[in-house]
């Protein structure tokens, strides 16, 4: 090779990498803030859910109103499954960036809705209905975007690289609780308990209509996956990619399932479980519960990344691993701590616990889409993901109240974040190693 040619290949070989590099740049921040969309949405419900009980219930006991409203909130992730086997088998069969412009849509447009709604002492019965019924749309809508997000990231990104990169999608996640749970500390801080009960929690839900249209506007404006284009460009696509899935595939179903478990627990204890815990159970004023929750989580936010890089560095069995440890040895400990009525104590216990969720995000996201070959990769894990979520992170906020309320024993919802880590803890121990080899085809 002459050597003009040879110096021409040296320059143009950064360049490749500074496109491409901009390119994953660019992927990372639609999906990711389209995703943080969807969850700023789906978790003001959670974090509000005192407010909501008392707006759309006829009830005089605050516990029992709690309790419906948790019951409302299980009712969405019923059609996450649904909305999971719908959006995954379009998803492997016309696309990833379509379908994700598609579920962001449909999310931000109900939360918004969610927040015009009249109330039970307006309208009666007919407002539980229309509460209902956004939240079915809202669960639907999810059921395909998180499973569709993993994928997305894990087929652009780096066998190297793919646990920090896909870990983003948590990273996000909470950070838009955070984000969410911030900004009803803040109102409730500038607008009082009084003023927020009585109509200001409408504002986060209105938000979500322009923050759904910028992350619109970023997902369609992107490319589809260098994995999805090349199997199409072979014309390797599944006709019936989630009768494929259960056909061909359900040792990565029964896997991702077991992976599920957790993830699905320990998010919804420390996001949507929390808030309400501190203030009903550990006498913590709403506005110290805000707080304590929105500092948890931004920690988690700022350790998963370096979670993920340790997950490419050393693999993703021993994050799982000391994630789901960390749960069994501490969540009651935690619980306990929390207690004492110490707020810098429970910012503490929760972040203790927050840590032990990161370290095994850091991992699963990664861990989850390697599991399937890019042709049902959408749609086996919208399978695995959705039914797990729904069947154990859907009813995480109504069983532990409920737990509170049939044994009289407020650390009881430790048990079930213990069991939950328990079943995931014997799952990863079965699983093989998969950092940083290619995703299967």
């Amino acid at each position: 090779m002459t050597q003009p040619v040879q110096q021409s290949l040296d320059r143009a070989a950064p360049q490749e990498h500074s496109v491409a590099a901009r390119k994953l740049r660019k992927v990372l921040l639609a999906t990711g803030v389209g995703h943080f969309v969807e969850w700023f949405d789906f978790g003001l419900y959670g974090t509000l859910a005192a407010i909501i009980g008392l707006q759309f219930f006829q009830s005089g006991d605050p516990s029992v109103a709690l309790l419906s409203s948790f019951a409302v909130f299980g009712a969405g992730f019923i059609m996450r499954p649904l909305g999971g086997l719908y959006f995954g088998s379009l998803g492997d069969r016309v696309g990833r960036q379509k379908i994700l412009a598609t579920v962001i849509l449909l999310t931000s447009g109900a939360t918004f809705v969610m927040g015009l709604l009249p109330t039970y002492h307006q309208i009666g019965i007919t407002a539980t209905v229309l509460l209902v019924i956004t939240r079915l749309v809202q669960g639907f809508a999810a059921g395909g975007e998180s499973s569709g997000a993993t994928t997305f990231l894990a087929e652009y990104a780096p066998d190297a690289r793919r646990g920090y990169f896909t870990c983003w999608i948590d990273n996000f996640g909470f950070m838009a609780f955070v984000a969410g749970s911030g900004l009803v500390f803040l109102l409730t801080a500038l607008l009082g308990e009084g003023a927020m009960s009585d109509w200001g929690w409408r504002i986060p839900f209105l938000i979500a209509g322009p923050l759904g249209w910028v992350g619109l506007y970023l997902r369609k404006h992107l490319e589809d996956s260098p994995e999805f284009l090349a199997m199409a460009k072979l014309g390797k696509k599944e006709a019936a990619p989630l009768r494929t899935a259960v056909k061909t595939a359900w040792g990565a179903l029964l896997f991702c399932v077991g992976f599920v478990v957790i993830k699905a627990v320990g998010h919804w204890t420390l996001q949507t479980f929390m808030p309400s815990y501190l203030a009903t159970q550990m006498h913590f004023s709403k506005l110290d519960a805000y707080a304590i929750t929105t500092i948890g989580l931004f920690g988690i936010a700022i350790l998963v990344p370096f979670m993920g890089l340790l997950s490419d560095k050393y693999g993703r069995k021993p994050l799982m691993l000391a994630g789901c440890g960390g749960f069994i040895l501490f969540s009651y400990p935690a619980m306990m701590v929390m207690a004492n009525g110490n707020m810098l104590s429970a910012v503490l216990a929760m972040l203790m616990l927050g840590a032990f969720i990161a370290a095994f995000d850091g991992a699963c996201s990664a861990a989850m889409a390697e599991l399937f070959p890019t042709r049902i990769r959408y749609g086996g894990l919208s399978i695995a993901y959705n039914f797990a979520v729904a069947f154990f992170g859907g009813i995480t906020p109504w069983f532990s109240v409920w737990l509170i309320t049939s044994t009289g024993n407020p650390f009881s919802p430790a048990f079930y974040v213990m069991g939950a880590a328990l079943i995931t803890f014997l799952t990863v121990m079965r699983a093989k190693e998969t950092a940083g080899l290619p995703l299967k085809r």
